[in-house]
């Protein structure tokens, strides 16, 4: 169980089916971003402790890869009893490391018991396929079989749901894992590891390991490690890809984004800004998914943008585990840094701030809070308009026609996901069509797929070819296998 907020907890890493201490190393602060204060203390492991790991779990899986999978779904079935039972609990662990609003961390959650879900049904995901008489006398059959051991390194914003997008996938299929979440959120990947061990998985099949780059570097070059799984900054996946790659191990990386909400003139303005807000603001705008480019085509422009700034003034922004908060604060104080920091850059380069942020921080001293920003009349070339945020910031780009909308959209170096707010069909169809981006949202303000679809980003929104869950998902974790026979 994680301890309450009074209490300072030191991690510990989960190695072989235990639990361990990680003596004689320094120790680093994970805050509570809603007060600032120390809530946990976690250590990091060496290029020593990742040798040690990779090896017990490759002996784990030589052992594991022979069990049928009708059997090793049943530990699932399981898990997700306990996810389930859990849930609200988790939940609360999330926010408090994280920040976001307790409904948000709650959905995050079921988001994460769906790939469970989908992950008991492997028996049927993983067939192959066969035909006899390929030639006479000759049969012809596909098989999937596991890779070996796997490694996911995984983000703040999401530590429950995003790493369940690896690791009950790879399990699944036969493999082993290693998770190494992200070093300022801890605590959700110990409490579900947790989970997972009272579910009955042998054990070196699931390992946890804290760390920093240096203990992603030491798992990427890890030569027992033949997958990697990454989600994060679109140039932290780039430097996970090109380098895990060259190593010949299989990679899906996904990256950052700038997601552009293109508002038509004919659209359901009541709705669409209850999902631009949920977009936007949504986990203070820590997410890859969240909308940071607000396009209003047309006259649209002035009456979007009135009813929002009324209901964006009325956010309640506060300690996400208070039932009437609606935004919480960022993770960090560097990452609040950052965020401020963007934020001065647009008043600079001449955007202007219809609702400041800033002024939320003057009025409060505790934890790490920007309040939501909106910024009119900006240009495509400013750094606002083009660099990724990841904090609860809007720019709005006015443009008169939706081929300028689709234009400006497709000029952008990521393309991980986008929408468009409209009542023409005709319209929604060509923007889909036409779009260079890999999920698309129809009046939908977060097109975030379920687990049985791919996570699907394009450009710098993505390294690999496999994407994340979904039939991707069974693909990337499975050699497959093709054989011939024929009888005398």
């Amino acid at each position: 169980m994680i301890a309450a907020a009074a209490e300072v907890r030191t991690l510990r890493f989960y190695v072989n089916g235990r639990w361990e201490e990680a003596a004689g190393r320094s120790l680093h602060p994970i805050y509570n971003p809603a007060t600032g204060e120390t809530i946990a203390q976690v250590p990091y492991a060496t290029a020593e402790d990742i040798d040690r790991v990779a090896r017990a779990a490759h002996a784990a899986f030589l052992k594991w890869r022979e069990v049928p999978v009708v059997e090793r779904v049943q530990v699932f079935y399981r898990y997700k009893a306990l996810l389930e039972k859990h849930a609200d609990e988790v939940a609360r662990i999330l926010t408090t490391e994280n920040g976001k609003t307790i409904e948000d961390a709650r959905g995050s959650v079921r988001r994460a018991i769906q790939m469970v879900e989908v992950c008991c049904g492997m028996p049927s995901l993983i067939m192959g396929y066969s035909l006899d008489n390929v030639a006479k006398g000759i049969d012809c059959q596909t098989i999937r079989q596991p890779l070996g051991v796997c490694a996911g390194i995984t983000p703040f914003n999401f530590p429950a749901m995003v790493p369940m997008w690896m690791y009950p996938f790879a399990i699944a299929c036969g493999n082993s894992f290693i998770l190494k979440p992200s070093e300022k959120a801890p605590l959700t990947p110990t409490r579900t590891a947790e989970l997972l061990d009272e579910a009955g998985l042998p054990p070196g099949v699931y390992n946890l390991v804290q760390g920093d780059k240096a203990t992603v570097d030491a798992l990427i070059q890890h030569p027992l490690v033949r997958a990697i799984s990454f989600v994060g900054s679109s140039p932290v996946a780039k430097y996970v890809y090109e380098t895990a790659a060259a190593q010949g191990k299989r990679v899906q990386a996904l990256g950052g984004a700038k997601n552009h909400l293109v508002v038509m003139p004919d659209a359901n303005l009541e709705k669409s800004v209850e999902a631009i807000m949920g977009s936007a603001f949504g986990a203070a705008g820590e997410r890859c998914l969240a909308g940071s480019v607000l396009v209003a085509v047309g006259e649209v422009a002035e009456p979007l943008l009135n009813l929002l700034l009324e209901k964006t003034r009325r956010l309640r922004v506060g300690d996400g585990l208070a039932p009437e908060t609606e935004m919480g604060p960022l993770v960090t104080g560097d990452h609040r840094k950052r965020v401020v920091g963007y934020i001065d850059k647009g008043v600079a380069e001449g955007a202007k701030p219809l609702c400041d942020g800033r002024k939320l921080m003057d009025e409060r001293q505790d934890g790490f809070f920007v309040g939501p920003t909106i910024f009119d009349h900006v240009r495509p070339d400013m750094t606002i308009a083009r660099e990724e945020i990841f904090g609860p910031v809007l720019s709005v780009v006015r443009v008169k026609s939706l081929d300028e909308a689709i234009n400006l959209v497709n000029s952008s170096r990521f393309g991980n996901t986008t929408s468009i707010f409209t009542n023409d069909g005709k319209a929604a169809r060509e923007f889909a069509q036409r779009i260079e981006v890999g999920m698309v949202g129809v009046n939908i303000g977060v097109a975030a797929p379920m687990a049985f679809f791919p996570f699907s980003g394009w450009k710098n929104s993505f390294f690999g070819d496999l994407h994340a869950h979904g039939r991707d998902a069974i693909s990337f974790y499975t050699e497959q296998k093709v054989v011939m026979s024929r009888w005398f």
